[in-house]
């Protein structure tokens, strides 16, 4: 059985422990090979999602 899908590692065979981290470790993976970050409202867009703002609870 593999890994898990949204697992990212922080180090050699250590996971990372929050969603912070795993954000941070794809940034740096990102620009590492020149490609940009997206921003909330595209990232928002893409995925058609509505926004905290443009919710009812």
């Amino acid at each position: 059985m593999g890994w898990p899908v949204d697992v990212v590692h922080a180090g050699t065979g250590k996971p990372a422990t929050s969603s912070a981290e795993q954000a941070g470790i794809m940034r740096t993976i990102l620009e590492s090979l020149s490609m940009d970050n997206s921003t909330l409202a595209e990232a928002r867009e893409v995925l058609r999602l509505k926004g905290g703002d443009n919710v009812g609870f």
